[in-house]
């Protein structure tokens, strides 16, 4: 391993990543849980502040990079073939969200004191109104941009370079890329980190398989739509 290709403010930034996302996100979620129901403000209010919170972090991120001698490419923000990164991000995107309804089906119909702790979490944050519905969706793209690029863009790459000259370093950056996303959502705990880490591990495979992160973000994107507004109307008809 190459630990000198790895400056300080990296150093400092994975493990801001490893460490303060995951503890704030537990807390915050703990205390959301305590409360017996979010009115529209709440919501309103939660939404806008993880928006400003995941930009200002990749702001961050991006200038370190690029003061760093980094260019797009390394970061996969580019697209080399656009046919390639077309089809892959429809097939990702119907692919894992196919699965995702499947599952929300499922879990509607089970009685709800059995449906999870990650089931409850999303069930309290997901939009009510239409107005909480178009700020969820603002929310949904700035977690599909933001979170590829911190966690298959930046967090990989570095790995990538600390591993670089070693027999499998697209498998130590992946995993660690992959549980560094994973820690992230502690506060889903046990099965939603399990997940989390399992579509991680994709998302970097389609990563290196296009050699851009557009497909992962538009289907992480998607997804997180996607949910935000099925699950609601599944919960009414059930």
């Amino acid at each position: 391993m190459n630990f000198s290709s790895i400056s300080w403010d990296f150093w400092l930034i994975l493990a801001f990543l490893a460490v303060v996302i995951p503890w704030r996100g537990k807390v915050r979620i703990e205390r959301l849980m305590k409360r017996p129901i979010l009115d529209t403000p709440e919501r309103l209010s939660l939404y806008a502040s993880t928006i400003a919170a995941q930009w200002i972090i990749f702001a961050v991120i991006l200038w370190r990079a690029l003061a760093r001698g980094w260019n797009p490419g390394d970061l996969a923000i580019t697209i080399s073939d656009p046919w390639k990164t077309a089809w892959v991000a429809v097939a990702l995107t119907f692919g894992i969200g196919a699965g995702q309804l499947a599952g929300l089906r499922k879990l509607v119909r089970i009685p709800a004191e059995d449906r999870g702790a990650l089931f409850r979490i999303t069930e309290k944050i997901m939009p009510r109104t239409r107005t909480e519905a178009m700020a969820f969706a603002a929310l949904a793209i700035t977690a599909g941009i933001s979170e590829e690029f911190l966690y298959r863009g930046f967090v990989f790459a570095v790995f990538m370079r600390l591993f670089a000259g070693t027999m499998f370093p697209l498998i130590y950056a992946g995993g660690l890329a992959s549980a560094w996303f994973a820690a992230a959502h502690l506060y889903q705990g046990r099965k939603g980190i399990v997940t989390t880490f399992v579509v991680s591990i994709i998302f970097v495979l389609i990563r290196v398989y296009t050699g851009s992160l557009v497909p992962p973000m538009v289907a992480h994107a998607c997804i997180d739509l996607m949910v935000g507004i099925a699950l609601p109307r599944f919960l009414r008809k059930s």
